[in-house]
């Protein structure tokens, strides 16, 4: 076995669940590190496109497209990682909404006394979503919106009332400990899934063990472990 390595990730947000999963079995077959930092889908973009030194980015498929097509990343090698569904969060003790099907979600969401999603991509689909529902511009006054999902769920730990949020489901479930509870995903009539790819950088610093983490992600082994962690 050669010498041990630290891989630079870089990750959207829905992912931290499987590459945390992952990391102590990659480390204990591999004896390589992983490194991950997350962030949205733009910043993602902007990070990479911008030259940060990193082995692996992990994004939605257009964002990898764009890298790609302007030589940012590696066309070969590239890994479907999975794909993760949104969700309906509120606190531990909350009324909890019913969103048993589109028109109860539409209901709950005007019952509701707030409501609070981000405004990166899984954000916009709820914008979209709501207004498809034909209840944005009742509910508007009571949107509040962050930057991201960890500002969302923080938001909704400290709340009260008929309070309820959206977000990917991975998110949410890393909060099940601290307050929060998945109420469940979106009615399958209106759920939106984003899915994920990795792709080694063309600035890798250690390129060798980013490919055998590549290898690792597409494996049967790592899929198990990210689709247990809700990306399938």
């Amino acid at each position: 076995m050669g010498m041990a390595d630290e891989i630079k990730v870089l990750a959207g947000g829905a992912v931290q669940a499987g590459l945390i999963a992952a990391a102590p079995v990659f480390r204990s077959e591999s004896r390589h590190e992983i490194n991950a930092g997350y962030a949205i889908g733009s910043e993602l973009l902007r990070r990479v496109a911008s030259g940060e030194v990193l082995d692996i980015v992990i994004a939605p498929p257009a964002v990898v497209r764009e890298l790609t097509q302007t030589g940012k990343v590696a066309a070969d090698g590239q890994v479907d990682v999975g794909r993760v569904g949104a969700g309906v969060v509120a606190r531990n003790g909350a009324p909890l909404p019913d969103i048993s099907s589109a028109d109860a979600l539409k209901r709950s969401l005007l019952a509701a006394d707030s409501v609070i999603y981000n405004r990166a991509s899984s954000g916009v689909y709820i914008d979209t979503m709501l207004k498809k529902l034909g209840v944005y511009e009742k509910i508007e006054s009571k949107i509040t919106r962050y930057d991201d999902g960890v500002a969302v769920m923080h938001h909704l730990m400290k709340g009260k009332g008929r309070e309820f949020g959206f977000g990917g489901i991975t998110d949410i479930l890393l909060y099940r400990d601290q307050g929060l509870q998945l109420v469940g995903p979106l009615p399958e009539e209106i759920q939106n899934y984003t899915r994920y790819v990795a792709a080694l950088t063309m600035v890798a610093p250690n390129p060798d063990a980013a490919k055998v983490l590549l290898r690792y992600l597409a494996s049967v082994e790592g899929k198990a472990l990210f689709a247990a962690n809700g990306i399938r």
